[in-house]
């Protein structure tokens, strides 16, 4: 979904700071018009969707967001691939852009959302207890992912854009979190994970696994 510089949850975020500038204005009250641009460079800023280069070669999976990578290991995943999977956490902090994008070019099969906590994302066991957004992808040869978008100790709102039976493209949008958050990546055992803990990864460019 394409919808600008700025994504469209931000448009709201924006509309209340030229408010509160034209208020500052109309009262002459000049600490209100400075709080208001602020506001408005903060949101504009964390709201920014920018346009990404997508890597082109069929067998490398992208990142689904920008961020840190906070875990890498092996699990069982048995909500939705019901085996064991690799995994790869990326934690957004509040100044990371916050537009999440497909790693892998497939058809939505399913999504779920799950109400819970908002205790800090970076924490391992984070994804057990805390509101999130499942999204099972299925690609070519049957490959199944997916994209878990957990929300944080600031994020209150988890947004979704893609329905099941849309087709997405390697890299394109499907949906964000507001204000912190991380998302976890579950792929099948046949893959080569090139991410490593400590890395910094932007949505869709970034390259963190290889189909083997």
């Amino acid at each position: 979904m394409r919808r600008g510089l700025v994504a469209a949850p931000g448009y709201p975020f924006l509309g209340g700071c030229a408010a509160l500038i034209f208020l500052g204005w109309l009262l002459s009250w000049a600490w209100l018009v400075v709080l208001g641009i602020l506001g408005g460079g903060f949101f504009a800023y964390f709201f920014r969707d920018p346009e990404r280069p997508i890597p082109e070669d069929a067998g490398v999976i992208v990142s689904p967001a920008d961020g840190k990578v906070v875990i890498v290991d092996e699990v069982h995943e048995d909500r939705m691939l019901r085996g064991p999977a690799r995994r790869v956490a990326i934690f957004m902090n509040v100044f990371d852009c916050h537009v999440n994008r497909s790693p892998v070019g497939a058809t939505v099969a399913v999504v779920t959302h799950r109400d819970g906590e908002f205790r800090a994302a970076f924490k391992h066991d984070a994804d057990r207890g805390n509101e999130q957004q499942a999204t099972l992808l299925e690609g070519a040869y049957g490959r199944r992912v997916l994209v878990v978008q957990i929300a944080g100790l600031l994020a209150r709102r988890i947004i979704g854009w893609v329905h099941p039976g849309q087709r997405l493209a390697k890299g394109e949008r499907l949906g964000m979190i507001c204000f912190g958050s991380r998302v976890d990546l579950y792929l099948p055992r046949d893959c080569h994970i090139l991410a490593k803990v400590g890395d910094r990864l932007k949505a869709g460019s970034s390259i963190v696994g290889r189909w083997t």
